[in-house]
């Protein structure tokens, strides 16, 4: 693909620190949403920086995530041989003016006349040419000096989404100055704004890193600050940059509500994208293939006289029966049944489980690691079963615990097995007894992944009980 003049040094930034939990069961606080195939086969953040690759002329991105998901965002960029400019690591979520503002100073060390694209990791765009097309009509205004949002035509008056209000026309580009920005609407007044030209604030912008960071300098300056002082004592790690902790003094505070609403250099770009906030199950269902019947069947799922309808089923088959207007979504150890009007209070239902203490709300039973993932298949009074899947070269860390011994067996693939002093190669299979107390590591040597049992067994079975003595990738 031949590169675009108007994406010369613009630095896509993609923000994912959300948490995703109108999207629960599938979406949780361990995996949230962004690092879902929620409507193909990559991820939403896979799809989101494929939309702007170095292919179309782009710089490699900048990723701000949180500290927990940073070997997550790692794996998905690696699987679609990105290799971002950098990966930003939040000590604490402070929403995206401080974010941004993070990776505004990053980008302009690096190169001061950097433009920035400021995408959130999870939306869908239907039309990713339509995206690039709206990015180089507002390339101009962005690098006069405006700070340039993407304004969505709606194709309905939706209340979930806040709207922008176009001004005067800037120039022959399509531009137009920000008369207004309206929070979410309620239903008479999405009408009446659509039939007045509004459009859906789509949260996603181009900008000079310079000419944000000025803005936020003067309108609202502790997050600069804040984001000042973290980038400077930030620390590389691998191929993390960690912020400094000074991040978290910085106040939670969106783009909009600390610059855009507040600055005279806001510009609206309109497009028409097929562009969608996946931020609840009705969205999902808004922009999902549906059947004769209305119907969005995702996984392993099944609708007899049901119309209008999500249904989708992980891991165990899920069956809707003459239901309509409904969302029905089934995990291997949750089931969510509500009304399509109703998926806004999703997020009060987890906040209820959290209360209660319930691991559902924040953990999915697959736990993702830097070397793979395992799986917890049964657990009982003084045992615990597992499924470890360790992809080609990965590697634990070397351990030991003192509350549990461990018993492997290996399913498929090949495993590197340190034991004290000595190592094995274990085929299919084949097993090891790691006795309480005993320093260990397993390695997938090969090239296929490796799949294996692990039963522990001890009087205590918990995850903080692992004493790292030497890891590949830094951890504590």
């Amino acid at each position: 693909m031949p590169k675009t003049e108007p994406f010369a040094g613009v630095v896509p930034v993609i923000l994912s620190g959300g948490s995703g939990s109108r999207l629960w069961p599938v979406s949780r606080l361990s995996y949230p949403k962004q690092f879902l195939p929620l409507l193909g086969e990559s991820s939403l953040i896979q799809e989101t920086v494929q939309r702007t690759a170095p292919a179309y002329g782009f710089a490699a991105p900048l990723i701000v995530c949180a500290e927990d998901h940073r070997f997550i965002v790692a794996e998905h960029m690696r699987q679609i041989d990105v290799d971002p400019a950098g990966i930003l690591l939040e000590p604490q979520g402070r929403n995206t003016a401080p974010a941004l503002a993070a990776a505004a100073l990053v980008a302009r060390d690096k190169a001061p006349g950097a433009m920035l694209l400021v995408l959130p990791a999870d939306h869908h765009i239907a039309d990713p040419a339509g995206l690039r097309a709206a990015v180089a009509a507002g390339s101009p205004l962005a690098r006069a000096g405006r700070l340039v949002t993407f304004g969505m035509v709606p194709d309905a008056p939706e209340t979930g989404y806040g709207y922008v209000k176009p001004g005067a026309a800037l120039g022959q580009d399509g531009g137009h100055i920000v008369d207004r920005f309206v929070e979410k609407p309620d239903r008479a007044t999405a009408e009446r704004f659509v039939a007045d030209g509004y459009l859906w604030n789509s949260g996603m912008f181009l900008l000079s890193a310079q000419t944000y960071l000025d803005e936020i300098a003067r309108h609202a300056p502790e997050v600069l600050r804040a984001a000042e002082a973290a980038v400077a004592t930030a620390t590389s790690d691998l191929s993390f940059l960690r912020l400094g902790a000074d991040f978290a003094e910085a106040p939670s505070i969106s783009i909009d509500y600390a610059v855009m609403e507040r600055t005279d250099h806001a510009a609206v770009v309109p497009a028409d994208i097929g562009w969608a906030d996946l931020g609840s199950w009705s969205s999902l269902w808004q922009v999902g293939e549906k059947n004769e019947d209305g119907n969005v069947m995702q996984g392993d799922a099944w609708a007899i006289g049901t119309k209008n309808s999500l249904v989708r089923g992980e891991g165990i088959a899920t069956v809707a029966v003459g239901v309509e207007n409904l969302v029905v979504v089934a995990t291997e150890d949750a089931v969510l049944v509500v009304a399509k009007d109703a998926v806004q209070q999703v997020k009060d239902a987890v906040e209820l489980l959290k209360r209660e203490g319930r691991k559902e709300a924040s953990t999915h039973r697959q736990i993702y690691r830097p070397w793979g993932y395992y799986q917890t298949l049964h657990a009982g009074d003084r045992f615990q079963v597992k499924r470890l899947t360790v992809k080609p070269g990965g590697k634990l860390s070397l351990q030991k615990h003192f509350h549990r011994a461990e018993h492997w067996v290996v399913v498929n693939g090949t495993a590197l097995v340190t034991r004290g002093e000595e190592q094995m190669l274990l085929q299919e299979n084949e097993s090891v007894y790691l006795p309480l107390g005993c320093v260990h590591r397993l390695e997938n040597p090969g090239k296929v992944p490796l799949n294996l049992i692990e039963v522990q067994s001890g009087a205590y079975l918990g995850e903080d009980d692992i004493v790292r003595i030497e890891d590949a990738f830094g951890r504590a």
